[in-house]
């Protein structure tokens, strides 16, 4: 008797869903997969930590040192704020990109003040592990890194940019391009840049003003700040309306 052949399901056949025809399936599912566990888990917004991957709890002449425990103590205060917060609910959720340093503090503060948290990792040639404050329930991985920049920002009323590299500048100039365009509402969310000398230093303003590549409202897209108290006051003070 000759076997029956039984084709495969095509949500089943992993070589078309890893193929060129099947990229908008994958686009669809790190939209709709977060989507559905931030619902499940009723994270209503977050507050976004940006900044620097290698910056190390430890290190005696170490620039990044420092904003590493100003992070996690910045992120302490907020969480435990938040959570005596009356919504229907989680609001202000500490948000980060799941990697270790600046990221990994926001996260372990969160942890500290015992406070959900959550992390959104990207797969890169060099595997970036998620830090281990983050809760398994809230740890994501995206392939795309559109769909990733999309989620950390979508439901944030805030985000905190520490000193950074590359990584950070990107998501840095992303957002004040997204604030200068409007796509983002400039009443609902506000932006901070913590470390006034670093990005004074690693960012001419002043030069791109002077040359008119930039207006003088756009300095106005962001909020410099340089202690754990005084972001945690202004962070504060936004997301209550300035109650």
């Amino acid at each position: 008797m000759t076997k029956r052949f039984r084709p495969e399901k095509a949500y089943k056949n992993l070589r078309f869903l890893n193929s060129d025809n099947a990229r908008t399936i994958r686009i669809l599912s790190e939209y709709l997969e977060p989507l559905s566990r931030l619902e499940s888990q009723k994270v209503n917004s977050t507050v976004l930590f940006l900044g620097s991957a290698r910056a190390l709890p430890r290190g005696r002449k170490e620039i990044l040192t420092p904003y590493y425990w100003q992070a996690e103590e910045l992120a302490y205060r907020l969480a435990k704020w938040a959570m005596g917060v009356k919504t229907r609910g989680k609001s202000h959720v500490v948000c980060t990109g799941a990697g270790p340093g600046i990221m990994e503090a926001a996260n372990r503060g969160a942890r500290r003040a015992g406070g959900m948290s959550i992390g959104m990792n990207i797969s890169i040639p060099h595997e970036q592990f998620p830090n281990p404050y983050i809760p398994p329930e809230m740890s994501f991985v995206f392939h795309y890194f559109f769909m990733r920049k999309f989620w950390l920002i979508s439901k944030a009323r805030a985000a905190v940019a520490f000193p950074g590299g590359y990584g950070t500048l990107d998501e840095v100039f992303e957002i004040l391009t997204l604030l200068q365009a409007e796509k983002i509402s400039k009443s609902k969310f506000r932006f901070f840049l913590y470390g006034k000398d670093y990005w004074k230093r690693a960012l001419n303003l002043e030069f791109l003003l002077e040359a008119k590549a930039i207006s003088p409202e756009d300095l106005d897209l962001f909020t410099p700040c340089n202690t754990p108290g005084e972001a945690f006051r202004l962070l504060k003070a936004h997301l209550t309306g300035g109650r």
